[in-house]
């Protein structure tokens, strides 16, 4: 193995499990040597509440750094079991910059079960 190979410190992977909340946000602290890009993988999921109606719904709003990345609100299905959003981005980060993912969860006719985000070094 290359001596260069050995100094490279192993690949940085973040995470924040935020069980039903409405809101989660991972900051990924900054790094003084060296620009970094992850992937990052932010998903939730919903329940469809006993006795709703053709109307429930769910949604998800991601941010990086307070900018909007992606918005979606879809229809809630599949009674007695569960429904959800996933969205994948990659992004670099600048040496001596931190990265904040804000993920916000909303329903109507459904219960908030799970948002979980997740940063992989690529």
């Amino acid at each position: 193995m290359p001596l260069h190979a050995m100094s490279q410190p192993p690949p940085e992977r973040w995470a924040i499990t935020a069980g039903d909340a409405a809101t989660a946000t991972l900051i990924i602290p900054a790094d003084a040597r060296r620009e970094r890009r992850f992937e990052i993988a932010c998903a939730m999921t919903v329940a469809l509440a006993a006795g709703a109606d053709d109307g429930a719904w769910h949604q998800m709003t991601v941010q990086a750094d307070g900018t909007e990345q992606w918005r979606r609100r879809v229809a809630t299905a599949n009674p007695g079991a569960w429904d959800g959003l996933d969205y994948r981005f990659s992004r670099s980060v600048a040496v001596g910059r931190a990265l904040r993912i804000t993920v916000a969860v909303a329903c109507q006719g459904a219960r908030r079960r799970s948002l979980v985000i997740e940063a992989d070094e690529i």
